[in-house]
Parts: C-alpha cells; structure tokens; sequence
C-alpha cells in the first residue's frame, strides 16, 4: 500500500510518500521558522496562509521525487489534531479532497502518534514494548506503549512542555526563535558548574513534570546577572547550559523511573526535543545502566513531517480503518483514545 501523508499541525507542511513493501519513498518540508522568528512565535493565521500556498506544490514535489504518478497512490493519511485549528483545516480539507477525487480513501492520524511512531522508519527499529518519552514544543509525556493504539499515560507537565520552557527561556536570554538549538548552540560554549538550576519535581515520587519554576528560576538568574538588560555573552552561555543541563537530567530521572516502574528496557524518544544532543547523550548512558536500549529517529524526523504520518496512517490503513468523507479535525485529542490495533510479532516482551 503505498500512502501519501499529510502534515499541517502547526509551522511545517510535511509531505511524504510511505509504501508498505519498500518504505519511505519520498519527503519533503518547509519549513516556516524564518517567518515566525520575525515575531517570536508561530502566528496562527500567517502559519495556516502558508500552508496552503505550500501543500499542493510540495505533493506534486514528492511524486516526483518517487517518480509516480497520483493514480499509483493507495490512501491519503493526514495529521487530524492535536495542533493550530486552521492548519489542521488545511491539511484535512487538503486531503479529503484529494481523496475524494481520486476515489481513494483518506484517514486523520494523531499527531503525537505519528512522532511515537517516527524511528520505526530506521533500521533498527524498536519492537513492542516500550517506554516512550514524547517530548516537544507542545507535549512532554511519558507512555507505556504495548503496541500501536496500545498507550497507558504514565506522566505528564502539569504545565510548559519542555520544548516551550526552552523557548520562553531563550526569550528571556534575547536569543531568537526557536529557541531550543540556540540555547543548545550556546551551552555548547557555556562553563559547567557556574550555576545550579533546580530539577523540577525530582524530588518526590511520580511521572509527572513541571517546567515552569525552571522558566521563573531562568528569568531571576538572567536578571542578576544583567547590565543595562543583557548578560554578557560567556554569562549567557554559562546560564544556557545551566538550563540545558537542568532539563535534560529532570527528563533523565523521569526516564530512569518509568523503565524501573514498568520493568520495561527499550525507551523511544520522539519529538522536536529528542534532536537534543546532551538528551540523547543522557539517556543513552542511563539506558545502558539499566541494561536497556534506547531509540530515535533521525534528526529530520524529530521534528514535524509527513514521512511520520504517512508511516502511522499506513499502519492503521492496513488494519482496515477508514473514515468518513467530512470527519473534523481535532485541536485537542488525548492520545489514550485511540483504538488498538491487533497485535502483531513484538519481537519478545524486554520486561526485567
């Protein structure tokens, strides 16, 4: 089966071409960061314009690209919520169109889904069950998934994700949007022990996370340590991975505990953030201790795309689900409501 996805949740139009036999076939992106930084953040209404402009271009761009023409394509997959209304409008309708005038059918898959899904497009993909730690501008949750549909919500930020905490940090700092590889940029410069940020939450038990303190404890640390407004640039460094090192072990001890509470060995990272070095460097390290493996995607694909939603779409095609012409998008979906599909060789449970 050979799906073409369809990605507009926020600032990326993602397009990709997925065949069940011979994998990814195709991809493309755009991306609107250069347009948002101008105003520090996505712009809801600038992010849907440009979604349109970009979607039907980019489609004929991947056809190509596989060398296929539209009639070769089986079923249409596109990112159904959660994410910005309008830009989910665009790909929905975008996709139901298309669908329908092919006669092919068309069916929304959730976003975060797709990112949890995104490293089985690797080589070495990871076999049911898992921890998942899903990590992004919009979500930071851990989830023990037995399989695809198969998701038991063990924590969650009772407030920022950890991709916005470093946005609104990075804003504190002056540094431009996004936020997240620039502050990663700069602690790569940064001087290790200067200053101590809290790990939220850490020290009691439970999953869940809360960034915002960390946001707070930022905005004061910058604030001492000002002049006329603005650090000097070794104190910015220093203060960027001050931030970054806080972060990463409060998702680091997060990890550890859901492995060691479920009794699981694989953990996925997935998400904008799971591009972040010192992340995968910590986690990986923690993994190993525990006698555990860890999995990611490819930079390219920790970030929104449609190779991920046409992966996902197609999974739940070939389980024989299909929707009707008209279905809505969805700004807020919880995850824990999707249907299970059955369940196929896991490759043997990795439980301690």
């Amino acid at each position: 089966m050979k799906v073409l996805g369809i990605e507009t949740s926020c600032d990326e139009t993602g397009i990709a071409l997925y065949d069940s036999d011979h994998g990814l076939l195709a991809d493309a992106l755009f991306s609107q960061t250069e347009m948002h930084a101008e105003y520090g953040g996505v712009v809801p209404e600038l992010a849907s314009r440009d979604h349109v402009q970009r979607v039907l271009p980019l489609i004929q761009q991947v056809l190509a690209q596989a060398g296929l023409e539209r009639s070769a394509i089986d079923a249409i997959a596109y990112t159904a919520g959660p994410g910005l209304i309008g830009a989910l409008m665009v790909g929905s309708c975008t996709a139901q169109a298309l669908a329908y005038s092919w006669g092919i059918p068309a069916l929304g898959v959730h976003h975060m889904e797709g990112h949890l899904l995104a490293p089985m497009l690797e080589e070495n993909p990871p076999a049911f069950p898992f921890v998942a730690l899903l990590v992004s501008g919009g979500h930071t949750q851990l989830v023990e998934v037995d399989g695809i549909g198969c998701y038991r919500l063990l924590g969650e930020s009772l407030d920022d994700a950890a991709g916005e905490a470093f946005d609104k940090a990075a804003k504190m700092m002056g540094l431009d949007y996004p936020g997240g590889p620039r502050i990663a940029a700069l602690a790569q410069q940064g001087q290790g022990g200067r200053f101590k940020f809290p790990r939220p939450m850490t020290d009691r038990p439970g999953l869940d996370f809360s960034f915002s303190g960390l946001k707070t404890f930022t905005l004061n640390t910058v604030a001492e340590h000002s002049r006329d407004g603005q650090c000097d640039p070794q104190t910015r460094a220093d203060i960027c991975r001050a931030f970054e090192e806080a972060v990463v072990d409060t998702l680091v001890i997060k990890c550890r505990r859901a492995l060691q509470q479920t009794g699981l060995k694989r953990l996925v990272i997935a998400g904008g953030v799971s591009a972040n070095r010192r992340l995968r460097e910590g986690l990986d390290a923690m993994a190993r201790k525990l006698g555990g493996e860890l999995f990611y995607a490819r930079p390219e694909f920790c970030t929104d795309n449609g190779a991920m939603i046409a992966y996902a779409g197609c999974q739940r095609l070939l389980a024989g689900e299909r929707e009707t012409l008209g279905s809505k998008p969805r700004p807020r979906w919880p995850m824990e409501t999707l249907s299970p599909l059955p369940k196929a060789d896991t490759g043997g449970d990795l439980r301690g």
